[in-house]
This record gives C-alpha cells, sequence and structure tokens, in this order.
C-alpha cells in the first residue's frame, strides 16, 4: 500500500511557492493546507492561483488560524518557509498537536535554536532544522569539515550572497559551514579559543543563493563554492526532509536527512577493498613472474 504524506506549507513567499509547486506534483504527498502570515492579500485566493498552476481547491488561510486548521486538515508533517519568530510560535502549536515539522527559517538566535530541541523532547514529535536544505551544500559543508581538518594550518573563510531582500545576515547555511569548519580545525588539534573562521555576507540583486569557502595557505589556495540556481533545489530538498521525518520523533537537521557522512565512509570501504584487491592480483602477478623465471 503507498504511503501518502498530508502535508501543510507554512509561509507562501519565493521558496515557500515553488515548494507547492513541486509537492503539487508528486505522487505521495497530499498538500491539504497552505497558510499566509496575519494580513496577507494571498488569504481566501486558491493556491494554484497564487503558484500560478491552475484551480488546487485548497484556499489559503492565515496563521492566525493555525489550530484550526490542523484539527481541520490533519496533517502529517508541516513545512515551515516562515520568519523565525513566526516559526517559533507554530512549532510550539504544532508540537503539542503532535505534527512534524521541516524547518527552513533562518535567521534563529541560539535560544529559539535550543527551544526547537527541547519542543521535539518534550512532545516527541519530529523536527527537522534545515537552514541548509539542499544537497549540494550539505556536500559543501562536509567537504569543508574534512579540509578543516587536512589543512589545519591555512586560514577558512566564508562568503555567501543573497537577493537584497533577505533580511538576515549572515545566512544560517553560512553560520553552519564556519561551525562545520570548526569542528574539523579542533579535531585536528587546533585551539578552539583561537579559531576565528571569518564570514562575508553580501546582499545584491535577485541572487538565489551562494555560498563560497576560501582556504588560504603560505603557497597555494583552495576555493570551493555552491551556488543554487533555481528555489527547485529548496523544494527538492524539502520534499527529502518530509519523506524523512515521516512518523519519527526527534531532532533533527538536514546531515541526518542525507547520511553523507555514511556514503563518505561506505565509498572509503569501497575504495580500501579495490585497493586490497588490486595488491593481490599485482602479488599474484608477480609470483607467477618469479615462478616461470626459475624455470628457465
Amino acid at each position: 500500500m503507498r504511503i501518502m504524506i498530508r502535508v501543510c506549507i507554512v509561509g507562501l513567499g519565493r521558496t515557500g511557492k515553488e515548494i507547492a509547486r513541486v509537492f503539487l506534483e508528486q505522487d505521495d504527498i497530499k498538500v491539504v493546507a497552505a497558510v499566509c502570515s496575519a494580513g496577507s492579500p494571498k488569504k481566501g485566493k486558491d493556491l494554484g492561483e497564487v503558484i500560478g498552476c491552475g484551480k488546487t481547491g485548497i484556499l489559503i488561510d492565515s496563521c492566525d488560524n493555525l489550530q484550526q486548521i490542523v484539527f481541520r486538515t490533519r496533517p502529517d508533517v508541516v513545512v515551515d518557509f516562515s520568519n523565525p519568530e513566526a516559526t517559533i510560535k507554530n512549532a510550539k502549536l504544532f508540537a503539542k498537536m503532535k505534527v512534524n515539522i521541516v524547518i527552513g527559517t533562518t535567521g534563529f538566535s541560539k535560544i529559539s535554536m535550543m527551544k526547537l530541541f527541547v519542543l521535539s523532547r518534550k512532545y516527541r514529535n519530529g523536527i527537522v532544522y534545515a537552514p541548509n536544505i539542499t544537497l549540494g551544500v550539505n556536500v559543501l559543508m562536509l567537504m569543508s569539515n574534512l579540509m578543516a581538518n587536512i589543512l589545519s594550518n591555512y586560514d577558512f573563510q566564508v562568503t555567501e550572497v543573497h537577493h537584497k531582500h533577505k533580511k538576515d545576515a549572515p545566512s544560517g547555511t553560512a553560520i553552519k559551514l564556519a561551525n562545520e569548519i570548526k569542528k574539523g580545525l579542533v579535531s585536528s588539534g587546533s585551539d578552539s579559543s583561537e579559531i576565528d573562521v571569518p564570514i562575508n555576507a553580501v546582499r545584491a540583486g535577485g541572487v538565489v543563493g551562494k555560498h563560497e569557502v576560501m582556504i588560504v595557505g603560505e603557497e597555494d589556495k583552495i576555493e570551493i563554492s555552491h551556488e543554487s540556481f533555481s528555489r527547485k533545489a529548496f523544494a527538492l530538498g524539502a520534499l527529502r526532509a518530509v519523506k524523512f521525518i515521516y512518523k519519527k520523533t526527534g531532532y533533527f537537521e538536514m546531515s541526518d536527512v542525507l547520511n553523507l557522512r555514511k556514503a563518505l565512509n561506505d565509498y572509503l570501504e569501497k575504495e580500501k577493498s579495490i585497493s586490497k584487491n588490486r595488491m593481490m592480483h599485482y602479488m599474484d602477478g608477480k609470483k607467477g613472474v618469479h615462478e616461470e623465471a626459475n624455470q628457465v
């Protein structure tokens, strides 16, 4: 029997609308509600009208009516791309009502992030906190962590560029990147009190999102970067997060959803096995040559 995950989308800005478009195309996702901010002109409109895909039968409601919306539509998972203040308020309600949450909102304080963790423990629901929701940027984080561990005597710097309407700076992803670099440096033996990873934040034009890590030594430099060309990358990441958190309890991040460290470990084990087999073939060949030489 095919699982149909019931989803409520909170926040219908640029990313929220793209999430709605992608989710409506899925065979195993049913969008049961869409929620706009209080006083938004989107309230009462058909979701399809707002996202440009024709009638859907889903009327957008206001966040003022969240409790009634949850009772009426019974979502399994809420995807929240609203704003930090609203998200924390919403998360408490959803947690109490045993609804799992995928949070892509950025700009949280450390205290707010701790509140999300506490909510998942207190009410035993599932929360994915994912300001870094794309697959590509999570690969960038893993690479940055590894490079910091290997190149601990190099200097690291993060630069992020987003559209001029993005309010928080630096981005949540840039802060997470810097933290991954710090963890890599600490694991290599660096003194945590002496680690400084500067972050440059640029707000210009319509840039969807770009993150770059510069790694500079005395004699050379490495640059690695990730850039999203469209918000569909965010929507696809949100889709993976929804499928991951369905029926789960606990607090998770996108690294848990993607499990990239397992993928890296599996790759290294496979390479180790290939190298071992290659060496065995080499030794067998060398042994054969010696045997032929002795027969001459």
